[in-house]
Formats: structure tokens, C-alpha cells, sequence
């Protein structure tokens, strides 16, 4: 057999293994020896499955995976994601459908010390929703803009989705960051331009509360710090070229231990619970990365990528019609797989394709990111659904009537961001 009749017949297999429940991070291991074995002979695929994963674990930029995922598990147990919400809920509270704007708010301030999508939802769904409840908020409201505020994980930097990306792309993580800052503004307006909407036309939805005096607004701010000093010092000091995205993680996770225990609110066990569960995390996405870097070297030999978007080419589809299908496999994808698997199992193939119809890769990779948010919390297999309905003991039915509004308002995002490329573009042109 050749090549490319090889590859089809592996990536088949893949996907066959795959929705039988297997481990995807084995299934691209697995395929991809054994199609080097078919086309190379056995000594050369043992060569390559003990090259691969070496090369992989060893590589310098792999290291920002732990370190960051580090960070955002420490983040969360220091309690940080409450500071935020308050910070937000003493400024905007007043306002009809306020606290949820709030919620929205914290998700996003939360988000840029976390990079993690389930994370930010869980530890909001714990906080807004037993509060949003108990002053009468409908509980459609309530759920749905946490579940929506969730996702902002994905896309405010620093982003566990990008740093996957540009492991994989070798497209700076730095620059991914950067990319995602404007969008993620853009996804919070769009969210509490969609609150407000609701609560004009129904306003029992999100009755206002008595607004903070002026001296508590300040004293709110001060809730914060954590999160602007995290902030600050690893986007300021990549953008700043004072250390890199690896050496960023590094020290981001550094200072929010430091930052936990200097606020009282780590303790042995707290740091214990935060390093074994990241480094399950991390043990589960090493497997994947490694897997992945296997499977695309298969890839490679068969030569798949380059002649996929050499067919695209000559069916004469416009990019535009060949990236609004992407988009659309995007969204299903992101329904009934996990980010990282989505991740790792679409870059070797979409990105050399989307590059080679010209898109630029840090546009995309936000768009790629903006698409797996939505899926994530879109009925009936979103994936972050089903985490919150658990932390916030919220009936599954009411989360998705509550989620439906928010998905109407991230495809608005997503058309601003392909019909204004400059939103996620502009910072790391001009800044990088």
C-alpha cells in the first residue's frame, strides 16, 4: 500500500478507537507505530516511538504545560476567583442583572491567573450561583452566565488551550497570549450586552441590589491585587522580554504560592491537594502531547496535511467557505470531546491547511479557541455543562435553557472576530 492509503487507513482506525472509549492519548501512540511499522519495518518504527517521546518530553518550551497548569491549580485554591467576584459585584451590583454581569466579570478577572475553562466555572459556580439565588435571581439567568463565563478561561491569557497550540505549532505562545487579550473584552461586553437584554425585557430575571458606597468600591479593588500582580508580571514580563513563556510559567506559579501564603489561605494541605492534582492533569495531558507528536510524525510520512490542503485548493472553495466548515466541525467536536483531545487531534492537520490558504495562525488559533468555548458549553454534550451541574447541584435541564442565550451571543463573537481579524491580531503586531 502507499502512503497516503496507509494514513487514511490509520486516522479511520483512530476514530473508530476513539469513540470506543479509548485512551486518546494511547490510540495516537498506537496508530502511529504501527503505521510506521507498515510503511518503515519494525526496527525503524522502535526507533521512532523512543525518539518521539524523548524529544517531545525533553524539548524546553514543553515545560510551560506543567508550570502553568501548576499556576492555575494553585490560583484556585488561594481562593482568588471570590476576590474577584466581589471586586466586581461591589461595582456593578446595582445594576439590573448586575450580580450576573458580575459573575461574568470575576470569570474573566479569574481567568487571567487560571487558563482553565472547567476551573473558572466550578470555582464560580461555588461562589455567584448560592449567592444570585438567594437574592432572587432566576435561575436560568444565574447558571447560564457561569457556565458562559466559564469558557473565558480558554481565551484570556494566560490559556492552557494556547500554550497546546503553540507547543504543537511552534507558533509563539507569547504572541498566542497576546491574541487573545482583545477578544476576550469582546466576549465579556458581548455577554453582559446579552444580561442586559434579558433582564430589560424580563426584568425579574436579575433584580438590582443596594449599591456599594464609593469607600467599599475602593476597598473592593483592593481584593484584586493577586490577580493583577500575576497578571502583570507574566504577560508583562513575556511582552516585556524580561524572561520567556516557559521561565513565565515558572514564575507565575512561584508567585501564586507566594501570594497564597502571604494572603493566609494555603496551608500544607491546600498545596498538597494543588500538586497532586495537577500533576494528574498534567500526567493525562503528557500522555496526549506525547501521542500527538507520534501521531503527526506518521502524518508527516504520509504526507496527509500537505495533500489535504492541496484538495481543498482545487475543489475552488473560497477560504471563507472552507473556514466557516471548520468552524462548524468545531463546534460539534467541542460538544463531545475534551479541549486538550480536540486540540491535539486537529492541529497537525488544520493549521499547515489554514496557513497555506493564507489566514494568519495567531487569528486562527483564536478562532479555533473561540469555537471549542462555545462547544464546550453548548446542549446536550457540552462537556463543562456537565462539571457545573455537579459543583452547583443545578438540574442539567435548567443549565441548558439557561445556557441557550449566551450561545446565541458567542456566535456574535465569532462573527466579530472573523469579520475583524485586527482584534486579535493588533496587540501582538504592534507589541511583539
Amino acid at each position: 500500500m502507499d502512503p497516503v492509503t496507509i494514513g487514511f487507513i490509520g486516522i479511520g482506525i483512530m476514530v473508530v478507537m476513539i469513540f470506543a472509549g479509548f485512551n486518546i492519548g494511547v490510540v495516537l501512540s498506537f496508530v502511529g507505530y504501527f503505521g510506521f511499522v507498515t510503511m518503515l519495518g519494525w526496527e525503524k518504527a522502535f526507533h521512532n516511538m523512543y525518539i518521539i517521546p524523548f524529544s517531545t518530553c525533553v524539548r524546553y518550551e514543553f515545560a510551560v504545560v506543567p508550570l502553568f497548569m501548576l499556576m492555575g491549580t494553585v490560583v484556585g485554591k488561594a481562593g482568588i476567583g471570590e476576590d474577584a467576584y466581589l471586586t466586581a459585584r461591589a461595582w456593578v451590583g446595582h445594576i439590573r442583572g448586575g450580580l450576573a454581569m458580575a459573575t461574568v466579570c470575576g470569570c474573566g478577572l479569574f481567568a487571567a491567573t487560571s487558563g482553565s475553562s472547567l476551573a473558572t466555572a466550578v470555582t464560580m459556580g461555588k461562589v455567584a450561583y448560592p449567592e444570585m439565588r438567594k437574592l432572587k435571581y432566576d435561575s436560568k439567568l444565574a447558571i447560564g452566565c457561569i457556565a458562559a463565563g466559564g469558557s473565558l478561561g480558554l481565551l484570556i491569557p494566560p490559556s492552557m488551550a494556547f500554550i497546546l497550540i503553540g507547543v504543537l505549532t511552534e507558533v509563539s505562545i507569547g504572541r498566542l497570549f497576546l491574541a487573545g487579550i482583545i477578544p476576550g473584552i469582546v466576549e465579556v461586553a458581548v455577554y453582559c450586552g446579552a444580561i442586559w437584554i434579558m433582564c430589560k425585557l424580563k426584568p425579574f430575571m436579575g433584580p438590582p441590589i443596594a449599591p456599594a458606597g464609593w469607600g467599599q468600591r475602593i476597598t473592593a479593588i483592593r481584593k484584586i491585587w493577586a490577580v493583577v500582580v500575576l497578571f502583570l508580571i507574566v504577560i508583562g514580563g513575556i511582552y516585556g522580554g524580561v524572561f520567556t513563556p516557559t521561565e513565565a510559567g515558572g514564575i507565575g506559579a512561584l508567585g501564586a504560592v507566594i501570594i497564597g501564603l502571604l494572603m493566609r489561605r494555603l496551608g500544607r494541605s491546600e498545596l498538597t491537594e494543588s500538586f497532586m492534582e495537577s500533576g494528574k492533569q498534567i500526567g493525562m495531558i503528557i500522555v496526549m502531547l506525547v501521542g500527538a507528536f507520534i501521531f503527526m510524525r506518521f502524518l508527516a510520512y504520509t504526507r496527509i496535511p500537505s495533500l489535504a490542503a492541496e484538495w481543498v485548493i482545487t475543489l475552488g472553495l473560497s477560504p471563507f467557505s472552507v473556514l466557516m466548515v471548520i468552524i462548524i466541525s468545531f463546534f460539534f467536536l467541542g460538544m463531545f470531546f475534551d479541549m486538550f483531545a480536540v486540540i491535539i487531534l486537529t492541529v497537525p492537520i488544520l493549521f499547515p491547511l489554514m496557513i497555506q490558504m493564507g489566514y494568519d495562525p495567531l487569528w486562527f488559533g483564536v478562532i479555533m479557541v473561540r469555537m471549542l468555548e462555545i462547544g464546550m458549553i453548548t446542549p446536550p454534550f457540552g462537556i463543562n455543562l456537565f462539571g457545573l451541574a455537579a459543583s452547583a447541584n443545578v438540574p442539567v435541564a435548567t443549565m441548558y435553557r439557561g445556557i441557550i442565550p449566551f450561545v446565541l451571543a458567542d456566535i456574535v463573537v465569532v462573527a466579530i472576530l472573523v469579520a475583524f481579524p485586527i482584534l486579535s491580531t493588533f496587540i501582538p503586531m504592534n507589541l511583539m
